[in-house]
């Protein structure tokens, strides 16, 4: 009978215990041995030990549930850290919402990325767009988190997300001593601070919206009628709007159960515990900016004269290009993902806007929507030739074309929705009215003073 149970029942075929008792039945009365009732063959199933039984018949993800609960990140580190802003987590999730341009057009559920203390609880920073999660949406969040608080965690959790490893993300965090730690895979419990608090904001806030998609999981039930996608009504301006005042004025003062305390509360008084650090401030200037621009996979670009620097297939001219001891010199280049119409090139000790050669097609054209068209190019000439390669002049002509207004129009209403958001992102930075800020000595940190008011959720749902 145990032979049984561990080789025949405990298999990746998943049988059932009476499949196998057939069996064991067949096979002891071939040898003329008694024959074990099925009750006491299932007996024998259920005390097994039931981690390595699920192990061996649904594998390691199934038995995730009854492994062992670590508490730490490591041995020596204590789960959620000893101060504000020593271990925060990145994460990205859908939202359960349909959302619209400002036309009425249906542009799908935005992405949101958020960043939260797992000190205090508190929600650092959080980024919406309709374009799945990329480094663009993790530069932006970082953003966002140094305009408000000036200032960089000391350890960074993220999943093993393809964002998470870009060269871009990298060269940011070695730049201000972040360290990273990725989560292991399929372990869903070093991330919980953030998958709770995913669901929290859907119940809280976002399954009481019109346009909610709960009723999609259950798909039978989905009609003309109660279909999300026709109920849709909020452009994403607005919902970053309502989610930002739902983050930084409403949860950020309720009492959190794990914490006997509001988030805010325990954020400030960690703060006033564990000192100023001064020395960890990050200024919300342009050197920021640029290290959280993307660059070519060279990082350099030749300055050739009477063109300018070439990036991406694009030509990219300043006034600077003319001096006769920069021309034919590699310079390190940046380009904006959010403006294919502009460049920075470093001359002369200074990062300088740069402009492209179709500045006035690529204009306010994404990074996002290029890729989009060059594809496109591609597979038009795939058939045609081989070798083809996509120039500057052929992708402003096709950006031009009616064809590629009709190709790209969604793209374009989505990038169009989300311009302003990235406009409040890209505000100067807010005044936290804490002394360890004017302490520090950021001149662009104390110029804008941001007054909150202590609002009720009930309120908030009253405005929607």
């Amino acid at each position: 009978m145990k032979q049984f149970v561990e080789q025949d029942y405990e298999t990746l075929k998943q049988k059932t215990r009476y499949a196998s008792w057939a069996g064991l039945k067949l096979a002891c009365e071939s040898q003329g041995i008694a024959v074990p009732s099925y009750k006491t063959f299932c007996t024998a199933v259920k005390n097994r030990p039931a981690l390595d039984q699920i192990l061996k018949r649904q594998g390691r993800r199934a038995s995730y549930e009854l492994d062992t609960f670590y508490w730490e990140l490591d041995q020596k580190t204590p789960r959620h850290g000893d101060r504000p802003f020593e271990i925060v987590h990145v994460d990205h999730t859908e939202l359960d919402v349909e959302s619209i341009a400002s036309t009425g057009q249906l542009l799908g559920r935005p992405w949101m990325t958020l960043v939260t203390d797992a000190f205090s609880r508190r929600i650092l920073a959080f980024y919406l767009t309709f374009d799945a999660p990329s480094y663009r949406s993790c530069m932006m969040a970082l953003r966002e988190c140094v305009r408000r608080f000036s200032q960089l965690p000391q350890i960074l959790v993220v999943d093993g997300g393809r964002e998470f490893e870009s060269t871009y993300f990298e060269t940011l965090l070695a730049r201000y001593e972040c360290i990273k730690k990725t989560r292991p895979p399929a372990k869903a419990r070093f991330g919980a601070v953030c998958e709770r608090l995913f669901g929290i904001t859907n119940t809280q806030l976002i399954h009481n919206l019109r346009g909610n998609t709960q009723i999609t999981r259950n798909v039978r039930q989905v009609t003309k009628s109660v279909d999300p996608k026709s109920l849709a009504t909020w452009p994403l301006a607005e919902l970053h709007q309502r989610l930002s005042q739902y983050f930084y004025e409403v949860r950020d003062t309720l009492n959190h159960p794990a914490l006997g305390q509001s988030p805010r509360e325990a954020f400030e008084t960690g703060l006033a515990r564990s000192g100023s650090r001064l020395h960890r401030m990050v200024p919300y200037n342009e050197e920021f900016l640029m290290l959280t621009l993307p660059t070519t996979a060279k990082g350099t670009a030749k300055v050739m004269p009477s063109r300018g620097v070439k990036i991406n297939h694009v030509y990219y001219w300043c006034e600077a290009f003319r001096d006769p001891g920069v021309q034919r010199e590699a310079v390190p280049i940046r380009y904006d993902p959010f403006d294919a119409g502009l460049a920075y090139a470093f001359v002369r000790k200074q990062w300088l806007q740069c402009h492209s050669e179709y500045y006035a097609v690529l204009k306010g054209r994404t990074e996002r929507e290029i890729m989009l068209a060059t594809n496109e190019l591609h597979q038009r000439r795939r058939n045609h030739s081989a070798d083809f390669t996509v120039t500057a002049r052929q992708l402003a002509e096709f950006l031009q074309s009616v064809e590629a207004e009709e190709k790209l129009l969604t793209q374009r209403l989505r990038d169009w929705e989300s311009k302003d958001v990235r406009l409040t992102l890209t505000k100067r930075p807010l005044n936290e009215s804490d002394a360890r800020y004017r302490e520090a000595d950021v001149p662009v940190a104390s110029e804008v003073q941001q007054q909150t008011e202590v609002i009720t959720i009930g309120e908030v749902y009253g405005a929607f």
